[in-house]
Parts: structure tokens; C-alpha cells; sequence
């Protein structure tokens, strides 16, 4: 690979680990809505082989 797409996936990653990392903030929040809580006790019953691809 080129060194200009090695940089550009590099950039790729370190945004979406930062992504994540946001997305965990938001769901280790102690107060989360009755809504959010239920659809997140949903998505944690749910089996991977139930997710649709994308």
C-alpha cells in the first residue's frame, strides 16, 4: 500500500476509536431514559446472528 492510504486509514482509525469511545461515555452515564434503558436491555438479549448487515 501506498503511504498516503496507510495514513489515511491510520486517520480513519484514530476517529473512530475516538467514536467509541464517546459511545461508551454516553451508555456509562448512571442516568439513562426508561426508553434507553429498555432498547439497551434489548440489544443486549439480542443474539449477533439476529443483526442485520449492512
Amino acid at each position: 500500500m501506498q503511504s498516503a492510504e496507510l495514513k489515511q486509514m491510520q486517520m480513519e482509525i484514530h476517529e473512530l476509536k475516538r467514536e467509541v469511545r464517546r459511545i461508551k461515555d454516553i451508555l456509562a452515564e448512571e442516568e439513562l431514559t426508561e426508553e434507553a434503558a429498555k432498547r439497551l436491555e434489548k440489544a443486549r438479549r439480542t443474539p449477533v446472528s439476529e443483526y442485520s448487515k449492512l
